[in-house]
C-alpha cells in the first residue's frame, strides 16, 4: 500500500456482556465487505481508480463519508441477516473451507498455462491465499477436534461460477479477482483479527498473513500495476462490464462472510 491509512469496505464493532464464567461476545457487521484501496491510498491512476471509485460507491456514508453513495435503509436491509454475529468453531471452519475453494479456483485459473496469454501476469502475485488456508484448515481441525471437507456450499457455487466466468468474460473474472483479494487484505483482516480474539484466545492465522514477494504492501502495489496494464487492451465496453460486476462481487463474497457465525 502506498499509505498506511486505508479505508476498508467492512467496519466492525465488538459489544460484550459480562456472563458467569466469561463474557459473551457477538460481532456487529456494518459491511460484509472491505478493500486495500480507500482513498488515503496516494495517487492512483488508471483503470484501478475507477475500480476503486465503484467498489466505494457501494458503501454508506458512515462507511465511506466521501465517497459512499448506498442509502443507509438498503444497507440495512441487506445486513438484517448477519447483524450481529457469534462466531463459532464450525462456523469458522466452513467459512475458510469454503473461502479456499474460491482461491482454489482463481489461482488455478491464473495459474493454468492454457490461460497465459490472458491471466499470466496474475500468477505467483504474492495475494495467493491457498496454502495458508490449508494450514489454518487443518490448525482448526486439530484443535477443535473437527474434521476436514471439501467445499459444498457458498465457496463452491462462487467457485464454479469464477471458473466459468474466466472463460467467457476475463473483464468479469478480473472484477472479482480484484475485489477478492484487495477486500481480503483490509475488511477481512479485520474481521479475522475480531473472530480471532473471540474463539481463538487471539491467534492469527496464516490467512492472515503474507510474507512472499515483498509481503503484502509489495504484492498490492505489483497486482495494481497489472490490473492497470491488462485493461489497457479493453475496449470501453469490456470496462463498463467489469465495474458493472462489482455489486456480484460483493454479494457473492458477503455469502461467505455469512458462513462464521
Amino acid at each position: 500500500l502506498a499509505a498506511p491509512a486505508v479505508r476498508a469496505h467492512a467496519s466492525v464493532r465488538v459489544s460484550t456482556r459480562p456472563s458467569r464464567a466469561h463474557r459473551a461476545r457477538a460481532v456487529t457487521v456494518v459491511a460484509a465487505h472491505g478493500h486495500g484501496h480507500g482513498a488515503s491510498m496516494g495517487a492512483q491512476k488508471g483503470f484501478v481508480e475507477e475500480m476503486r471509485r465503484v467498489a466505494m460507491a457501494l458503501h454508506t456514508r458512515e462507511q465511506a463519508p466521501k465517497e459512499g453513495k448506498k442509502t443507509t435503509d438498503d444497507a440495512k436491509k441487506e445486513q438484517q441477516p448477519v447483524a450481529r454475529w457469534a462466531p463459532t468453531p464450525e462456523g469458522y471452519l466452513a467459512f475458510l473451507i469454503e473461502s479456499r475453494a474460491v482461491y482454489r479456483a482463481m489461482e488455478g485459473v491464473v495459474g493454468d498455462d492454457a490461460n497465459a496469454s490472458t491471466y499470466g501476469k496474475f500468477k505467483s502475485s504474492g495475494l495467493e491465499r491457498t496454502s495458508a488456508l490449508d494450514k489454518d484448515i487443518a490448525y482448526m481441525c486439530e484443535r477443535f477436534g473437527l474434521k476436514e471437507y471439501e467445499a459444498t456450499g457458498a465457496g463452491k457455487e462462487y467457485a464454479d461460477f469464477l471458473t466459468a466466468l474466466a472463460k467467457t468474460s476475463p473483464p468479469e473474472f478480473i472484477c472479482h479477482f480484484y475485489n477478492v483479494y484487495f477486500a481480503h487484505s483490509a475488511g477481512g483482516r479485520m474481521i479475522g483479527r475480531k473472530v480471532s480474539e473471540m474463539i481463538l484466545d487471539g491467534k492469527a492465522l496464516e490467512f492472515y498473513e503474507w510474507r512472499e514477494h515483498g509481503g503484502l504492501d509489495e504484492s498490492l502495489t505489483r497486482v495494481r500495476g497489472l490490473l492497470n496494464d491488462i485493461s489497457e487492451a479493453w475496449s470501453r465496453e469490456e470496462k463498463d462490464r467489469c465495474l458493472e460486476e462489482t455489486g456480484k462481487s460483493f454479494q457473492l463474497s458477503g455469502q461467505l462472510l455469512r458462513l462464521i457465525a
